[in-house]
Protein backbone atom coordinates (compact mmCIF):
# COMPACT_ATOMS: atom_id res chain seq x y z
CA UNK A 1 0.00 0.00 0.00
CA UNK A 2 1.88 3.13 -1.21
CA UNK A 3 1.15 6.49 -0.30
CA UNK A 4 -0.66 9.00 -2.64
CA UNK A 5 0.07 12.50 -3.45
CA UNK A 6 -1.54 15.30 -2.50
CA UNK A 7 -2.26 15.71 -6.45
CA UNK A 8 -3.50 12.49 -7.16
CA UNK A 9 -6.05 12.45 -3.73
CA UNK A 10 -7.22 15.77 -5.61
CA UNK A 11 -7.65 13.65 -8.74
CA UNK A 12 -8.97 10.93 -6.95
CA UNK A 13 -12.04 12.73 -4.78
CA UNK A 14 -12.71 14.57 -8.33
CA UNK A 15 -13.23 12.00 -10.47
CA UNK A 16 -15.66 9.81 -7.67
CA UNK A 17 -17.34 12.55 -5.57
CA UNK A 18 -20.11 13.06 -8.51
CA UNK A 19 -20.54 9.10 -9.23
CA UNK A 20 -22.36 6.91 -6.83
CA UNK A 21 -20.98 3.81 -5.33
CA UNK A 22 -20.10 1.14 -7.31
CA UNK A 23 -19.62 -1.20 -4.53
CA UNK A 24 -22.46 -1.52 -1.71
CA UNK A 25 -21.60 -4.05 1.31
CA UNK A 26 -24.91 -4.96 3.40
CA UNK A 27 -25.19 -7.19 6.62
CA UNK A 28 -23.41 -10.08 5.14
CA UNK A 29 -20.21 -7.95 5.59
CA UNK A 30 -16.54 -7.91 3.92
CA UNK A 31 -16.88 -11.36 2.02
CA UNK A 32 -14.32 -13.09 -0.71
CA UNK A 33 -16.78 -12.40 -3.38
CA UNK A 34 -16.76 -8.74 -2.08
CA UNK A 35 -12.90 -8.46 -1.84
CA UNK A 36 -12.96 -10.31 -5.58
CA UNK A 37 -15.21 -7.69 -6.91
CA UNK A 38 -13.33 -4.80 -5.63
CA UNK A 39 -9.94 -6.39 -6.80
CA UNK A 40 -11.40 -6.67 -10.14
CA UNK A 41 -12.69 -2.81 -10.58
CA UNK A 42 -9.69 -1.75 -8.69
CA UNK A 43 -7.63 -3.56 -11.67
CA UNK A 44 -10.10 -2.07 -14.93
CA UNK A 45 -10.68 1.56 -12.87
CA UNK A 46 -7.60 2.00 -11.00
CA UNK A 47 -10.15 3.47 -8.14
CA UNK A 48 -13.41 2.66 -6.82
CA UNK A 49 -16.27 3.79 -4.24
CA UNK A 50 -17.61 1.79 -2.02
CA UNK A 51 -20.65 2.24 0.45
CA UNK A 52 -21.32 0.37 3.44
CA UNK A 53 -24.55 0.06 4.55
CA UNK A 54 -26.00 0.33 8.11
CA UNK A 55 -26.30 -3.28 8.76
CA UNK A 56 -22.80 -3.69 7.82
CA UNK A 57 -21.15 -1.62 10.41
CA UNK A 58 -22.48 -2.81 13.20
CA UNK A 59 -20.18 -2.14 16.31
CA UNK A 60 -17.25 -1.00 13.78
CA UNK A 61 -16.28 2.25 12.76
CA UNK A 62 -16.26 2.94 8.39
CA UNK A 63 -12.55 4.00 8.85
CA UNK A 64 -11.29 0.75 10.28
CA UNK A 65 -13.62 -1.32 7.91
CA UNK A 66 -12.48 0.39 5.09
CA UNK A 67 -8.41 0.48 6.12
CA UNK A 68 -8.70 -3.06 6.49
CA UNK A 69 -10.35 -3.72 3.12
CA UNK A 70 -7.89 -1.03 1.33
CA UNK A 71 -4.88 -3.59 3.19
CA UNK A 72 -6.70 -6.71 1.94
CA UNK A 73 -6.54 -5.46 -1.58
CA UNK A 74 -3.14 -3.90 -1.20
CA UNK A 75 -5.16 -0.52 -2.26
CA UNK A 76 -4.75 3.00 -0.50
CA UNK A 77 -7.22 4.57 0.95
CA UNK A 78 -8.40 7.83 -0.52
CA UNK A 79 -10.80 9.57 1.66
CA UNK A 80 -14.01 7.89 4.18
CA UNK A 81 -17.06 10.33 4.41
CA UNK A 82 -19.68 8.83 6.42
CA UNK A 83 -20.21 5.28 5.60
CA UNK A 84 -18.97 5.66 2.26
CA UNK A 85 -15.03 5.33 1.27
CA UNK A 86 -12.59 5.71 -1.91
CA UNK A 87 -9.92 3.38 -3.03
CA UNK A 88 -6.70 3.95 -5.48
CA UNK A 89 -4.90 1.25 -6.41
CA UNK A 90 -2.20 2.29 -9.15
CA UNK A 91 -1.48 0.32 -12.11
CA UNK A 92 0.92 -2.11 -12.89
CA UNK A 93 3.77 -1.07 -15.29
Amino acid sequence: MSELTAGKKRFVKRTLSVESPTILIGKGGVSEEVLKEIEKQLEKRKMVKVKLLTTAVKGGETKQIATRIAEKVEASLVEVRGHTFMLYKRGKK
